[in-house]
């Protein structure tokens, strides 16, 4: 039953955020004992498909695998091993780069991506004297390029690690704003790169825009440290910044 309902979710019939339909409807169509559908519910919620809420609304909730959701357990699993945050920068600047390149590479880049990325780099602009905002918005124009790269598995991956990165520099950010603030001209050193690298992809130059992303992830990465002056993987921050 485990197995019908999983396919069932992951393809799309039973949608994000659905109600599954009550006990007696699923038995009624997987013919199971209680224990076996009971097991069947623990297995799904155990692997996050599901959500199992009760009282007079309960029900189980529908969740479909995200990006979002891989960040939190590939967390769980570097900070058992002590990964370093240094050693997630380190892989962003060999992978992050890459996807900067297919995103020039896109033949609907100028339908696709540079409009994303524009719409992101005026935010960045229109934040610029607030730290902890325009660190928020510059995460997600090097998530966009990531997300908008147009390789799934890469976006998936790539993706996990980028939120890792932003959940802590996120928390940098608030923690330093009121002691440390960044000073204006690296601000405004940042938005000039991120508008070259909105270019180089509107002109197609794949080797410009990889060459870029890594010299300015290389200076960029330089900043954030946790407050606590741990560097170890903290999954807890990742959690934090997860939508509902």
């Amino acid at each position: 039953m485990a197995d019908q309902l999983r396919a069932r979710i992951l393809s799309g019939e039973l949608e994000d955020g659905s109600l599954l339909p009550k006990e007696e409807e699923l038995r009624e169509f997987y013919p199971v004992s209680k224990p076996t559908f009971r097991e069947s519910m623990r297995i799904l919620e155990s692997e996050g498909l599901i959500s199992v809420r009760r009282g007079n609304v309960g029900g189980a909730v529908v969740h479909r695998p995200a990006a979002r959701h891989l960040a939190y357990t590939l967390g769980l699993v570097l900070a058992s091993e002590q990964v370093t945050i240094d050693e997630v920068a380190l892989a962003l600047r060999q992978i992050e780069p890459a996807c900067a390149a297919m995103c020039a590479g896109r033949r609907d880049r100028a339908r696709t991506v540079v409009p994303e990325l524009r719409r992101l780099q005026r935010q960045f602009e229109d934040s610029i004297e607030d730290l902890v905002a325009v660190v928020g918005w510059s995460r997600e124009f090097h998530e966009a390029l990531v997300r908008l790269c147009g390789n799934r598995p890469m976006m998936v991956m790539a993706s996990a690690l980028e939120r890792m990165w932003s959940a802590h520099e996120r928390g940098w950010a608030s923690h330093i704003a009121e002691s440390d603030p960044v000073r204006m001209d690296e601000r405004i050193a940042a938005g000039r790169v991120h508008a070259t690298m909105i270019d180089l992809i509107a002109d197609g130059d794949a080797d410009g825009v990889s060459r870029i992303a890594a010299e300015h992830l290389a200076h960029a990465q330089r900043t954030p440290k946790p407050k606590d002056g741990r560097r170890v993987i903290d999954p807890a921050l990742v959690r934090l910044i997860q939508p509902d």
